[in-house]
């Protein structure tokens, strides 16, 4: 079975509400972080109604070994200040501890920013960062995560992961994280070439290091090194890329996280696309939302042939239109925006409302 789902949120009632959150998408795997990740207010994990969310995983068949937390964007192991680094250090063994209350095989880390120093100063900073939090009697993995290169971030490359993991005594308890958007921004051709992406990340890593993927659509073209997600199918990578890289060899049984982004005018009366995106991507959208919604996605695929509107075609040329800034200036609105005006001005699909319009946009996608 695809271990897929989304990041879900930790708040109110911590791992039941996570659960339940999941549960509503469909999905079988699911990402949280254990409190907000921008700052370090925590509650204690005993009031986290873990017992409670184990009980709704085991009705729905979700394993403790299928899902992910994310550490607080906060961290930053890089960093040359003392005192951040020490916040770093402290906060990171923190979360790992509240990650093996859960039980949670990996702690998915973004390594860190150099700042003012470079590379080298970066992954010698984060590896002694990482011998000092990391010591015996912990389960918890933590896994690296691939980044975009934006800024002065380590992590861009394989060979920038590798350096970090050779550097930290307890290696044994690094992973890796493939973020499909960061890798496409850092440079890499998943979109093509992703059988020789995974060659080089065996030959510099290895593939047994490989833990968790983050599939995210981008909205830049290869190496833009800007880290920038988009909803599955409405970016540069597109749908068959993705959904390659999912049913790959290198992915089964590995926990599939989305991180989407919300899609939408009105994002506070909306959820996010996950449930269309893990249908789709699970090849489940008829099981997931009935017969009507693959006739509905026929009726928009009908109206955009009419109008000659080839999907890749558009949301490509429009992504390129974005980069001018005098265009953008006329007119801000992003590929999915502009599909979804068309829909509603010639009243494709009337009497729904604007989340299952955009969910039927994701289906027209992967048609």
């Amino acid at each position: 079975m695809l271990k897929i789902g989304s990041h879900v949120s930790f708040s109110k009632k911590g791992l039941l509400n996570a659960v339940n959150e999941a549960v509503s998408y469909g999905s079988t795997s699911f990402m949280i972080y254990t409190g907000a990740p921008q700052n370090t207010r925590r509650k204690p994990m005993e009031e986290q109604f873990v017992e409670e969310g184990k009980e709704v995983m085991a009705e729905h068949g979700i394993k403790m070994e299928d899902i992910v937390v994310h550490a607080p964007y906060i961290i930053n192991l890089a960093s040359f200040k003392k005192q951040t680094f020490r916040l770093a250090v402290d906060f990171l063994q923190d979360e790992i501890e509240r990650t093996d209350y859960l039980g949670v095989k990996n702690i998915v880390l973004h390594p860190g920013s150099y700042t003012e120093k470079d590379p080298q100063y970066g992954i010698k900073r984060i590896a002694e960062g990482l011998n000092e939090v990391l010591h015996k009697g912990q389960q918890t993995n933590i896994a690296l995560e691939t980044m975009a290169g934006k800024g002065t971030e380590v992590g861009r490359s394989f060979e920038e992961l590798a350096a970090i993991i050779d550097k930290v005594e307890q290696n044994d308890r690094l992973t890796v994280c493939f973020d499909t958007c960061h890798t496409h921004d850092a440079g890499y051709d998943i979109i093509n070439r992703f059988d020789e992406v995974m060659e080089a990340f065996d030959r510099i890593i290895g593939l047994d290091r490989l833990a968790v993927f983050h599939i995210n659509d981008s909205k830049n073209s290869r190496s833009a090194a800007k880290d920038r997600h988009a909803p599955v199918g409405s970016g540069y990578i597109g749908y068959e890329a993705l959904n390659r890289i999912v049913h790959h060899q290198v992915a089964k049984g590995k926990p599939i996280i989305l991180e989407t982004p919300w899609i939408g005018k009105e994002k506070a009366n909306q959820r996010p696309m996950y449930e269309a995106e893990i249908a789709v991507l699970r090849g489940r959208v008829a099981e997931r939302f009935g017969e009507s919604f693959v006739e509905d996605v026929d009726k928009l695929d009908h109206f955009f042939q009419k109008r000659d509107i080839d999907k890749r075609d558009y949301i490509l040329h429009t992504w390129e239109l974005l980069k001018d800034k005098r265009k953008k200036k006329e007119d801000k609105r992003e590929p999915m925006d502009r599909l979804f005006d068309l829909v509603v001005e010639h009243q494709v699909l009337p009497g729904l409302t604007e989340e299952a319009i955009n969910q039927r946009l994701i289906g027209w996608f992967a048609s």
